[in-house]
């Protein structure tokens, strides 16, 4: 039997970055036991997870991506269409069909698209929908078969009466994988009855600070070389400020071992156990990677925001995850040694809340520097990062035991 839930929990620390900016250009911020922490958006690190391509990423999985985009329609139905040769007028009016079909219409919309010329239609949606590769596969599928049917722009109604009926019930939940890794990790929300709604089979908090926010202004110019020395001109083509941040970061996330199989695998959460778990062990280990190795960060040439966790800790169990981040409610001393100090707290609070609630996780560790870390919180002699991933993938594909 394998563990129902997987919770990973990092700490990474950064000097001299700025994560991830609100609105106003500033780092992101939130109070936590009363003081201002930096903090980092749970969307701004699942994006780079998703989109890395280097070692351990997700793509080198070869499982179907997803596309998160306005443009899906235009770039890879329309686009392949248009090389084929088919008419651009009717490949249009296939398309608006299919995607009404697909993602529904408001009558705000459908007014829009009554009123439009057939060369200039608007075949971007209206926000960014996320779909999987063999959805759209399946979709250029379709409109090849309704092109070769349909004459031209008007008779495309008739043509998509006579395939799909009256009701035009296009079903794109029976294919395997069909929204994509993407969304069967981090879940997506559709209103269609044509698409699969997912739930995300990983949680992923916002990473944050475990002491006070440090912050500070960075005054900055940009020399003009051309300019420089002449006319006594000090050579300045631009002056600006910008803000930057330092700090060691908590993250956690929770990996839902029975809906991560189901979403992969296309089968009922409650015969989770019965499913090929071979691609969901496969996604744990290289998430264990990803979060460990893979950084976010604005102005990478001027910062070089990178940085590998400090600490990795896993635990599995079948009880409600919880986060550890109540370890750091009150800030964490930066001194005499900062990393030391929230090792400290993280035991501290692990051992009290086991003492209050029971051991109900087994626990797993790599880290730097980690003392009496691994015996403190009960996950043994810290182990290198790639058999700590490997471990986790064991428990999910069943090929280790699991005692707890």
């Amino acid at each position: 039997m394998s563990p129902r839930f997987l919770q990973i929990h990092t700490l990474t620390a950064y000097p001299a970055a700025l994560l991830n900016r609100d609105d106003a250009g500033f780092a992101k911020r939130i109070t936590f036991g009363g003081v201002p922490r930096t903090r980092i958006s749970s969307q701004c690190l699942k994006r780079h997870w998703r989109t890395y391509d280097g070692e351990g990423s997700l793509k080198q999985l070869e499982a179907p991506e997803s596309i998160r985009s306005r443009l899906t329609f235009e770039r890879f139905v329309l686009q392949p269409l248009l090389e084929e040769g088919v008419n651009a007028d009717l490949a249009r009016a296939v398309i608006q069909k299919l995607m009404v079909a697909v993602l529904g219409e408001s009558a705000k919309a459908r007014r829009e698209r009554e009123a439009a010329d057939a060369d200039t239609a608007e075949l971007r949606t209206g926000q960014v929908t996320v779909l999987g590769r063999p959805e759209v596969e399946f979709l250029l599928g379709e409109a090849r078969e309704l092109c070769a049917v349909a004459a031209g722009p008007q008779q495309v109604n008739a043509a998509f009466d006579a395939r799909y009926g009256r009701d035009g019930k296009l079903n794109l939940k029976t294919i395997g994988l069909a929204a994509g890794l993407d969304a069967a990790l981090f879940g997506r929300m559709v209103t269609s009855d044509a698409l699969a709604r997912g739930d995300a089979a990983v949680h992923v908090a916002h990473a944050f600070t475990v002491h006070q926010g440090a912050f500070e202004d960075d005054y900055f110019s940009a020399v003009d070389d051309l300019l420089q020395g002449e006319d006594e001109e000090l050579g300045s083509g631009h002056i600006g400020t910008t803000e930057l941040t330092s700090g060691l970061y908590y993250g956690y996330l929770v990996v839902d071992v029975p809906l991560l199989v189901s979403n992969l695998e296309g089968v009922e959460r409650s015969n989770w156990q019965e499913a090929d778990r071979t691609l969901a062990g496969r996604v744990v280990e290289s998430l264990v990677h990803l979060v460990a190795t893979v950084s976010p960060g604005a102005k990478l040439g001027s910062t070089a925001p990178y940085a590998y966790a400090h600490m990795v800790a896993i635990e599995a169990g079948n009880a409600q995850p919880r986060t550890l981040a109540n370890a750091f409610l009150t800030p964490v001393r930066e001194r005499p040694d900062l990393v030391a100090n929230t090792y400290d707290a993280l035991a501290r609070y692990v051992q009290e809340t086991d003492l209050m609630y029971g051991v109900r996780t087994e626990r797993r560790l790599s880290a730097v520097a980690a003392g009496d870390l691994g015996d403190a919180i009960g996950a043994g002699a810290p182990m290198p990062l790639a058999e700590l991933a490997a471990w986790a993938r064991d428990l999910v594909q069943q090929e280790v035991a699991w005692t707890s």
